[in-house]
């Protein structure tokens, strides 16, 4: 009978030492919460702010200026104004010292929802030769990229200084874009034969207005 009970005490107390190792071993520390990284500042970006208060504002160019851009400084020759469906825009012809010919386009576009009353949008057209090419209405191919149409229609115009163009008239153009965001764009007076030019946007503030004298 004694050995009976002897063995039963040292069952019940080799039990209660494993429960406690279970238990010592069972709990874990826990987990820290992982270190919350503060927001990266975000980066300044070129022609944010306000046209007119925190940069010059392109839609005040006017011929005989002076711009700058991307580093090429150039005189504004002429420009010309155009306006389709309630929409207005103006070209502003370059001339920087080189034979190439480029325009800068500015235009205004409605804004978004809770954001400003407009955006600006500012372009860079230089010439492609068009080897007697006509805009079509779907797809076409210009120097190996394809190009998708996104508006097209005639817009009335009128021009000041050098432009190569009437004083007034109608001008019909197809604008296209491809799949890596290229633009193209056909213009004509009518009458005359199609243009077409690429387009590289440029932000607003990048634009530097040196103001003709006199």
């Amino acid at each position: 009978m004694l050995v009976l009970l002897l063995v039963a005490y040292l069952a019940t107390t080799r039990q209660e030492k494993r429960g406690k190792t279970v238990h010592s071993a069972g709990t874990l520390p826990q987990p820290q919460p992982a270190p919350v990284e503060e927001p990266a500042s975000p980066l300044a970006v070129p022609g944010a702010g306000r046209a007119g208060s925190d940069y010059p504002d392109p839609r005040t160019i006017r011929v005989g200026d002076s711009v700058e851009y991307q580093g090429v400084r150039a005189r504004v020759l002429g420009a010309i104004y155009f306006s389709w469906q309630g929409k207005e825009w103006t070209h502003y012809l370059l001339d920087d010292g080189t034979h190439r010919q480029q325009w800068l386009s500015v235009a205004e576009q409605g804004g978004v929802a809770g954001g400003d009353s407009s955006v600006l949008e500012v372009k860079l057209w230089t010439t492609v030769p068009t080897q007697g090419m006509v805009p079509a209405k779907s797809m076409l191919i210009m120097e190996g990229v394809e190009f998708f149409p996104i508006e097209r229609g005639t817009a009335a115009f009128r021009s000041e200084g050098m432009t190569g163009r009437p004083d007034r008239g109608l001008l019909d153009f197809a604008d296209y874009r491809a799949d890596d965001g290229r633009l193209l764009s056909f213009e004509r007076v009518q009458g005359q034969p199609w243009t077409a030019s690429y387009a590289s946007p440029l932000p607003p503030g990048s634009i530097q207005i040196d103001r003709r004298k006199g």
